[in-house]
Formats: structure tokens, C-alpha cells, sequence
């Protein structure tokens, strides 16, 4: 599907990676009351990105990211996070081997939180309940190519999450490392 996108929107150049990063999002020291010092963040979270440079290094993208494993909320509930973002993206080189990526757009934060117990519908049936906020989202990277198209990714991005009240912070800072292939020539 990205080849079509890429293909119909003349393209100057397509990337698609995979990574793995880690989330921090502090938690309240001073918890008073029912109010518990939960924190979104901690643990490995897979990533899967791909973008689109249009004209002149602009172009836009998303990704998708989840914790690996489930954690417990509120030291008894599984719960699992998963973010995705849509962004506008600016790519300018910065030699041979190397180019700039920045990005900034909106997207959202999904929280699984698990049931002992699976609830059907007439189309599916699940195991988990969600909760859905919208977040706002910048970052970037450096991409470093190593061999033919092929590129490695440090990385760093920052999310504002809106009414992230099953947690003690309404931003997260994500930190990692992604592997990617640049296809370009797309004309």
C-alpha cells in the first residue's frame, strides 16, 4: 500500500523502518488519597514508521508504537499502551550518508486494559476494555545509512497527551533506535 501512496503522489523518495525505543513518562512523588503514582511509560516498545518526501525534503508520515509486554496499573490491572501518530515531515540531507528528520503532528494514545473475562458482540470478542486520548507530537532523528539504502535511525520524540487522567503525567518522551530502507526514484 505505501508503494501505491508513494507511486500516485510522484514521490521523490519512500521510507519505511522498524525500531525498538523506550518510554518515560514521569510519575506523581506526592500521591495522596484514591490518587496512585501510575506511570504510561517503562518496558520495550516495538515501532513500525514510514514516510513520504514530496518536494523539496517536505512530506508527511506516521508510525505506530506498543509496549511489548503488558504492565500492571495500579499494581493489579493489565494494561497495555499503544500510540500512533500522523505527522508532517522535513527531511533535508546533511551529506552523502546521512539526513535530518523532523516531524510534528497529532495522533493518539489507546490503553488496553485487560478483563479476567471476554465480552462478545455480534462482530468480535475481546479480552480488554479502552481508554482513547488525543496526544500532539514532535521529534526527530538522524538518519545514518550505512549500506545501499539501507539506514540506521537514533531517535527521539515527545508526545502531549490530552486528559491522560489514568495517569500521573500528560506527556511521555520516547527514546530509541530504528533500521529502515529508503526507497527512492519514484517519479
Amino acid at each position: 500500500m505505501l508503494f501505491v501512496i508513494g507511486k500516485t503522489a510522484h514521490a521523490q523518495q519512500l521510507d519505511a523502518a522498524f525500531g525498538l525505543s523506550a518510554l518515560h513518562a514521569p510519575s506523581a512523588f506526592d500521591a495522596s488519597g484514591n490518587f496512585f503514582p501510575q506511570s504510561v511509560g517503562g518496558g520495550v516498545f516495538p515501532t513500525i514508521s514510514a514516510d513520504v518526501l514530496l518536494a523539496h525534503h517536505f512530506g508527511i508520515g506516521g508510525e505506530v508504537f506498543w509496549r511489548a509486554t503488558r504492565n500492571l496499573s495500579q499494581g493489579f490491572q493489565p494494561f497495555r499502551p499503544i500510540f500512533y501518530d500522523f505527522n508532517a515531515v522535513f527531511a533535508p540531507p546533511l551529506g552523502k550518508k546521512a539526513a535530518l528528520e523532523v516531524e510534528g503532528g497529532i495522533g493518539g494514545e489507546s490503553i488496553r486494559f485487560y478483563q479476567p473475562f471476554v465480552t462478545c458482540s455480534f462482530f468480535s470478542c475481546t479480552d480488554f476494555t479502552s481508554s482513547n486520548h488525543l496526544l500532539g507530537h514532535i521529534g526527530g532523528g538522524v538518519k545514518l545509512y550505512t549500506v545501499h539504502h539501507i539506514f540506521i535511525r537514533p531517535e527521539a520524540h515527545f508526545y502531549f497527551v490530552r486528559h491522560n487522567f489514568e495517569f500521573s503525567s500528560d506527556h511521555a518522551t520516547r527514546l530509541g533506535v530504528s533500521i529502515g530502507y529508503t526507497f527512492s526514484g519514484y517519479q
